[in-house]
């Protein structure tokens, strides 16, 4: 393959990193795996325009995209909008999308992994046209995430400990409005403090996310009206990984979804992998199975039919 790698040196991990010899170091993992592969070490501000141009190359056949959740969300799109494969180099701080993927967390490790491994094809999400591989999200946790960016952090440590004090401000001042909705068939009207939706359901973990990319769904999510001590619960849920238990939580598996606000206020916010962003009244979610290619473990796909196999036997 044809292949360009692109390192967000103000990402995560990349921060603390040598980057010329990491960027070597890709070059000649790659290469010596067969592939024509170049490698270019890039500010944060720069990365995305750099990888749509390259997408648009005609001898292109992926992107290979080391950064945080941020740059790896913005790599997907990239790829999606231009049916390329994708490459995913975890050097973020939760680095969802690639334990979703099974890949290596370490960015060593990972190069070969990725150099001689196969691509498959994964679902993505999409809200109002706008890709996602994590979730979109409203009220709880756009809230935590606003609070959270008026700290100032320069670490992952840093990070962690502001989403740890947005975390304790939401407990305490939890939103509430309403929402309509219609998934396949259901058409609904709930008044919520939180709502959720991922590309393919949540598996058993407590970081939240999908265990299989490709059964073809969105997980769907609203949570009741919470006073603090009911926020205080259903976060020692989340954290014990039994969420599902939690008797304000309701959940729905669907291919389509169309929300509706009706009573949003102006300044509303979302969240979609991450990225606080304006919440539009209306929007449109869909789940696009199968359209993103992605590389990854040699014989992934394999293990995980066998995994699914075992779980239904």
């Amino acid at each position: 393959m044809k292949l360009i790698g692109f390192f967000n040196r103000d990402g995560g991990t990349f921060r603390t990193t040598d980057m010329a010899v990491y960027e070597q170091r890709a070059e000649q993992v790659f290469r010596e795996a067969g592939h024509d592969f170049e490698g270019i070490v890039i500010a944060g501000r720069d990365i995305v325009p750099a990888m749509q141009r390259a997408a648009r190359r005609d001898d292109i056949d992926g992107i290979v995209a080391g950064g945080g959740d941020g740059t790896i969300s913005a790599a997907a799109s990239v790829a999606w909008r231009n049916g390329i494969a994708l490459g995913v180099i975890p050097a973020g701080t939760m680095n969802l999308f690639a334990r979703s993927l099974r890949l290596p967390l370490d960015i060593w490790n990972v190069l070969d992994v990725l150099a001689y491994g196969d691509v498959e094809h994964v679902d993505i999400g999409s809200a109002n046209g706008r890709p996602f591989i994590h979730q979109f999200s409203a009220g709880m946790h756009a809230r935590m995430v606003r609070y959270r960016n008026n700290f100032t952090y320069r670490s992952r440590i840093g990070k962690m400990s502001a989403s740890m004090r947005a975390a304790f401000g939401v407990v305490f001042n939890p939103p509430e409005f309403d929402v309509e909705f219609c998934a396949d068939e259901i058409r609904e009207r709930r008044h919520v403090s939180a709502i959720s939706v991922s590309n393919n359901p949540f598996g058993q973990n407590t970081l939240f996310y999908a265990d299989d990319l490709t059964t073809g769904t969105l997980g769907f999510y609203t949570a009741k009206p919470m006073k603090p001590l009911g926020v205080a619960r259903l976060a020692v849920d989340m954290l014990r990984g039994r969420f599902r238990e939690n008797a304000d939580l309701k959940v729905m598996h669907t291919q389509m979804l169309d929300l509706h606000f009706p009573k949003m206020s102006p300044k509303a916010n979302c969240v979609m992998d991450g990225e606080l962003s304006p919440l539009a009244q209306d929007v449109s979610l869909r789940a696009h199975p199968g359209e993103l290619k992605v590389m990854v473990r040699q014989g992934t796909a394999r293990r995980l039919a066998r995994e699914a196999e075992s779980e239904a036997v």
